[in-house]
């Protein structure tokens, strides 16, 4: 990390992890970051209402230290929660990136997140065993055991309820913000893994499309967890980004 005169970054995690996942990308960062945890996350107390976008993105506005506008970075639903801060709150936003974003799902594609919110509660530890068995495929991953099972315990120490109302707003959220894409103006960087299953490629070039002007960029090999898998390539990226617009006003 460099110079406080740079502008300052914030990372959004995604549903059910907390801050601590982007300790792999900060290592790589040439800019001071602040990780927050989402609403109902981490240190965060626990979520007993239910939530929109907008809710999660105002409690996150609140903890952001500086009035001078960040690069904000948001992955998975964090990355929504981004989108929606850039539409509504533009003068506090440098630049987006969201990495591993959902964007304007396909009715298959809703009914597939559908069918996952409405069994989340069912047996959340059998579904904390197969997000890893997704994000880490036995003999497919080169991240080290120590990460995935500090994953792992993060996902399961989740509150089930609070968990429960961030997933709705992840499974709803793309749809909420679809119509407010097209005035986001902030330079913006959309970028996912090759083989991410749920945040696709086809979402991000979705995401690309619907801002004018954004970069698009899909990370060979990787899957739903890129800032963990392959945080080198991913701090290349967002260092590029950054340094192209800064001195650039949204």
């Amino acid at each position: 990390m460099t110079s406080t005169e740079q502008p300052l970054v914030v990372l959004l995690h995604g549903v059910g992890l907390d801050r601590t996942m982007w300790q792999p990308l900060g290592q790589h960062l040439q800019r001071d970051y602040l990780a927050l945890d989402l609403p109902g996350h981490g240190e965060r107390p626990v979520l007993r209402e239910k939530q929109n976008l907008a809710s999660l993105a105002n409690d996150v506005l609140e903890r952001i230290e500086t009035q001078q506008p960040v690069h904000l970075v948001g992955f998975s639903l964090g990355a929504l929660i981004a989108q929606h801060l850039a539409r509504f709150a533009p003068n506090r936003v440098l630049t987006l990136s969201s990495i591993n974003s959902v964007c304007q799902r396909t009715p298959e594609e809703s009914a597939a997140v559908e069918q996952r919110l409405a069994t989340a509660g069912t047996n959340f530890a059998q579904g904390v065993d197969k997000a890893i068995e997704r994000w880490f495929p036995a003999e497919q991953t080169d991240v080290p055991s120590a990460v995935i099972e500090a994953i792992r315990k993060t996902l399961a120490k989740n509150d089930l309820e609070s968990y429960l109302h961030s997933y709705t707003v992840f499974a709803h959220g793309d749809q909420e913000i679809a119509g407010e894409l097209a005035s986001i103006s902030q330079p913006t960087l959309a970028i996912t893994g090759e083989l991410d299953p749920g945040s696709t490629p086809e979402m991000s070039r979705r995401l690309a499309t619907a801002l004018p002007g954004a970069r698009l960029r899909i990370v060979n090999g990787a899957r739903h967890m890129l800032p963990v898998e392959n945080p080198a390539a991913l701090a290349s990226e967002l260092n590029s980004f950054f340094s192209d617009n800064e001195g650039k006003q949204a």
